[in-house]
């Protein structure tokens, strides 16, 4: 079993930087592949980043590469969002999602293959 707790969510204008943190509570976590996704009003659930259980491979949503950057520290149980030039269009409550894998380069984008999901933590982007 695996809990997930999302923070760092907030108000901010556009252009501005902000990070979110998905802190694991469990063990093993470095045997998880991780992932962000996000929902904004109205609009169903969309992939936004994910990252193999090693840290070495990721995948991201179109619509945030050069933008964002997911990591994580096994050693910490956590994972990250660095998320920079803020749009309007990247308002959401975002979610980490989790899942096991077998190999250290497994990567997953589809919402439904995550087991485990945190509670969201809430992002604005409004001038």
């Amino acid at each position: 079993q695996l809990q997930l707790v999302e923070s760092g969510g907030g108000p901010v204008q556009p252009g501005d930087s902000l990070s979110l943190s998905c802190a694991a509570s469990g063990r093993a976590f470095g045997t998880y592949v991780m992932a962000w996704f996000r929902q904004a009003p109205g609009k169903e659930r969309e992939f936004v980043a994910a990252l193999s259980r090693s840290g070495d491979s990721t995948s991201y949503a179109d619509s945030v590469k050069g933008r964002f950057t997911i990591s994580r520290d096994n050693f910490k149980n956590t994972m990250y969002l660095e998320m920079n030039s803020l749009k309007p269009e990247d308002t959401a409550d975002y979610y980490c999602a989790a899942r096991r894998a077998v190999l250290s380069f497994e990567l997953y984008v589809e919402a439904a293959t995550y087991d485990y999901w945190g509670q969201g933590t809430q992002v604005t982007v409004s001038s």
